[in-house]
């Protein structure tokens, strides 16, 4: 994708040369400037030229497949672009360098500068002579059959929204019959008998869609359920230890090998109904292997299969399968109407676009996934004739060249559609592992700092632009959802296999990135040369070749057990380095190599294994995001107050919940760091408060280790916050007293967790003060010391979707009273010792679907009106009062329907627990 390329780089080209006068201004010598405005006019030359490019190469790229003289121009004008990035970033760190030592220091280096300023000049004149060399042979560069300037996909306003129950089209039998055979056994498939049944066929025809809707529809009339993505390249070993989290079983994974793995299933899963998916097996032994794991017993147990291998059904001969076949012509009319007019008033396909419909149709060849990417293309497209028949014959001409066959081409069209920032977020997101659950803030946040975003309404901010980026991906059928958060909002998608695959095609085809796994089979050196972005998914890394890594901006190490050793080589050779992604290796510490990588924005540590960064870390001066989360880091070096650019900065120890948390201590000096979004997690100083108010701009702030005397100057910095949306503040200990007088906060906050004691007389005043917070959505008090009277105050929050009181409530009586929490979801209540009594009145929480007690030893009753939740789904029950406990499961089995059992039976899961007797039953 060259006009993804040279698109990012006309953007940093601008950000260089809008430096260009304050370059000039610093310049203290005459040949020093005559030197930096030579190497700024050859900047501006390539910029000019590369502009000229774009609208060209935009439409280039749909040709190039089927016109040789265009795919070489298209692939010389990507190279010579790279280099140009090469020499701008070489510039970008010498300038930046000049700026740093004593006097002397200073000008020796720019003397020393003034040969590579010349240097670089040369080399982009050289380059610019390549690009009008490469003009020449190509002397036009209007495209036959399309204007360059016509009209890209319309991007505002045209989300679509799906349900999963929607793209069931041409399914339905399917799944009823799917749903039989779970609850009865009576379904009409092959062996009913059996309590495995495998679900096949080609890639990209829905099996995963059609299993995900029936497991998460009947997953509450099992025991225990468990879904696991089994893969290509799977390990038993680890295959089990999926099955053992999935399930829930409580066991340390780390310390078991097969065989004891394979006891603590047998063991859990003896007399329960459960049900597994396996999802995406490929190999034909696979079940053979594993089946002998899985007790019989229960004959109202269940295991689905899904493979795109026919094969796979010889695992098991007793297996009943499901055959999923390319949709018929009317269900493929269905789908396609429903992606390309289902944000029309009539959702109807109108006459005049009914032929090409069908052509575009027949293009898709049946298949659910090209159907569903090229009508969402087409629903972002005017419905008009030209446009269409624009889309068709560009698709017409690449099949009749057979470039890329059958339905792939389909998906292949819908990715060159999108525009250049939107590509460069694609593929970077395909150079995860398969499988691979991509988190929005982690993910947009490295979209960010690879240089893909760009604010073109100054009204968002650079998040709110790659969230709607990743929100667009989604909506194209080119990203999954996988999970939203309690308001709705995207949190976890994944990328399917079928447009991975393409993705990692197209990657490579473009330079744009590898994907190395040393696990597949391979035995030879995998080289590097060539690729900007690399992704290690194999232990080996010994055998990348270093050949190249020179132009390597990206290395995400995704293998847990890496060797430090084998990484210094690659960090020597690649020092214009961007991103290094460590997250989940077990690194203890850093190479120095990491601290001479001037270009580095993103440091990833996250659940990594290092304990302290050296001093050196100052050095990196354009990181933006500096991510240790759940490390072993206490402290951070005196030299984090050097990096003016960074962004996100989070460091801390996970313990379990809020209050356990351990803070990090930081240096003076942090209020330097103005452009911080995000500081988690700190431990608190009179000093450090005093300085923190300075961050204004400041998104996302977690203090720890607050003391009474931290009172005054942490109400003074959080004040000043007038941007926050996420705020958590916890004392050193449980019984500390949080003074919180003087307190505001501001009306843009959302999420508000709270760690210590809470003065009773005060409490009232606090909440209440609160009632301006309209965007408050979730709060988690912990260790609050709230009662019965001061609970009620909580009312005023009548936006809150998510509440937690975690050993925070000391009273006796708990009353819900009508019209409180109107919105709120989810209410998880913890370590309330001395509660004997819930009552909920009628109208209280209508959509409340999830609700936890634990530690209750004093509940021997259900909450009073607990029928009155009608929206209710999930209702655990954990060390309540065995009285109450041991009531539900005896009338659960008795054949009388008592009281308690009716007032439930509107919640399809019902769980209780006592877990000093290991007993957990889930009775509904």
């Amino acid at each position: 994708m060259a006009e993804a390329v040279v698109g990012q780089l006309v953007l940093t080209l601008g950000g260089a040369l809008a430096n260009e006068a304050a370059t000039y201004g610093g310049a203290l010598l005459c040949k020093e400037a005559a030197a930096l405005r030579g190497l700024f006019g050859k900047i501006r030359q390539s910029k000019v030229e590369l502009e000229s490019m774009q609208a060209y190469l935009q439409e280039a790229e749909r040709f190039k497949d089927i016109d040789k003289t265009t795919a070489i121009f298209v692939g010389q004008i990507r190279g010579l672009a790279f280099q140009i990035e090469d020499v701008v970033d070489e510039f970008t760190y010498k300038l930046e360098d000049c700026k740093h030592g004593g006097f002397a220091g200073k000008m020796k280096k720019r003397l020393k500068h003034i040969k590579t300023w010349r240097r670089l000049a040369a080399k982009l004149q050289e380059i610019e002579a390549q690009l009008q060399d490469a003009n020449r042979r190509k002397r036009d560069y209007a495209v036959t059959g399309r204007s360059a300037s016509a009209p890209r996909s319309t991007r505002e306003g045209q989300a679509l929204h799906f349900t999963r129950d929607e793209d069931l089209v041409g399914i339905k039998e399917h799944k009823e019959r799917l749903i039989r055979w779970l609850t009865s056994g009576g379904d009409g498939l092959e062996q009913s008998s059996s309590n495995v049944t495998v679900v096949w066929g080609m890639p990209g025809v829905g099996k995963t869609t059609l299993v995900d809707h029936v497991y998460n529809t009947m997953k509450e009339n099992f025991d225990v359920a468990a879904w696991v993505t089994v893969s290509e390249g799977y390990r038993i070993e680890d295959l089990l230890k999926k099955i053992v989290a999935q399930f829930g079983i409580t066991v340390n994974v780390a310390n078991n090998e097969m065989r004891g793995l394979s006891k603590y299933i047998h063991n859990y899963l003896q007399g329960k109904r459960y049900i597994l998916v396996l999802d995406d097996v490929w190999a034909e032994r696979l079940w053979s292997e594993i089946r002998d794991i899985f007790p019989t017993s229960n004959c109202t147990s269940r295991v689905i299969i899904t493979s795109r291998k026919q094969a796979v059904l010889a695992t098991r001969e007793s297996a009943s399968a499901i055959h999923l076949e390319p949709l018929e012509e009317h269900y493929s009319w269905l789908l396609f109407c429903k992606g390309a007019f289902g944000n029309t008033d009539d959702k109807e396909c109108p006459l005049e676009l009914h032929e090409l419909a069908w052509k575009f149709i027949a293009k898709c060849q049946g298949l659910p996934i090209a159907i569903a990417c090229i009508s969402r293309l087409l629903s972002c497209k005017p419905k008009n004739s030209v446009e269409w028949q624009d889309v068709y014959q560009c698709l017409d001409s690449q099949f009749a060249k057979d470039v890329i066959p059958d339905a792939h081409m389909i998906l292949k069209v819908s990715l060159e559609d999108l525009p250049f920032d939107l590509k460069n977020c694609f593929l970077h997101s395909a150079l995860s592992p398969e499988d691979y659950v991509l988190k929005r803030r982690k993910t947009t946040r490295q979209w960010i700092t690879a240089g893909f975003i760009t604010v073109k309404d100054e009204s968002k901010t650079l998040e709110e632009v790659a969230e709607g980026y990743m929100v667009e991906l989604v909506n194209r059928s080119l990203l999954q959802v996988v999970e939203r958060n309690y308001v709705g909002r995207l949190r976890k998608c994944r990328m399917h296999d079928v447009i991975r695959l393409l993705a990692l095609n197209k990657a490579k085809e473009e330079c744009f990135g590898k994907v190395y796994n040393s696990s597949g089979g391979g035995t030879g050196a995998f080289s590097v040369e060539g690729a900007r972005r690399i992704s290690v998914l194999g232990e080996n890394i010994e055998q990348l070749s270093l050949s190249g890594a020179t132009q390597l901006r990206v290395l995400h190490v995704f293998a847990k057990s890496t060797n430090v050793d084998f990484l210094q080589p690659i960090l020597t050779t690649s020092n214009l380095l961007s991103t290094l992604e460590l997250q989940g290796t077990g690194i203890k510490m850093l190479p120095n190599e990491v601290f001479d990588l001037f270009n580095l924005h993103y440091l990833g540590l996250r659940n990594t294994e290092v304990e302290s960064l050296p001093e050196a870390l100052g050095r990196l001066q354009n990181l933006e995001v500096l991510d240790a989360g759940n490390s072993k880091l206490t402290y951070l070096p005196k030299s984090v107050v050097k990096l003016q650019k960074l962004r996100y900065l989070y460091a801390c120890t996970f313990a379990g919940t809020m209050g356990s948390a351990v803070g990090v201590k930081v240096p003076s000096g942090m209020q330097h760091l103005t452009g911080l979004r995000a500081l988690q997690s700190v431990k608190a100083t009179t000093e450090f408060l005093r300085e923190v108010g300075a961050l204004t701009e400041i998104r996302t702030f977690d203090v720890r280790n607050v003391q009474s005397e931290h009172s005054a100057d942490l109400s003074n910095a959080i004040t000043k916050m007038s941007h926050l949306v996420h705020l958590e503040i916890s004392t050193a200990a449980e019984d500390e007293v949080l003074r919180l007088e003087g307190l505001y906060l501001p009306p843009t906050l959302s999420w508000l967790g709270l760690g210590g004691q809470l003065e009773k007389t005060s409490m009232p005043q606090l909440f209440s003060s609160w009632s301006h917070l309209n965007s408050l959505t979730r709060l988690t008090l912990e260790f609050s010391n709230i009662d019965e009277e001061t609970f009620s105050c909580l009312h005023v929050l009548s936006g809150l979707r998510f509440l937690q009181l975690w050993n925070a409530f000391k009273g006796k009586r708990l009353d819900f009273h009508a019209g409180s929490f109107p919105k709120l979801r989810h209410l998880h209540i913890w370590g309330a010792t001395q509660l004997n009594e819930v009552s909920i009145e009628d109208g209280v929480m209508q959509n409340l679907v999830e609700l936890w007690f634990r530690d209750f030893p004093k509940l021997k009753f259900l909450p009073d009106g607990i029928e009155h939740l009608a929206a209710l789904e999930k209702l655990v029950l954990i060390d309540t009062s065995e009285e109450l406990i041991e009531k539900l499961l005896q009338k659960r089995d008795s054949d009388e329907c008592s009281e308690d059992i009716m007032n439930i039976s509107h919640i399809r899961n019902v769980t209780v627990a006592l877990t000093q007797k290991g007993l957990v039953e889930r009775i509904r």
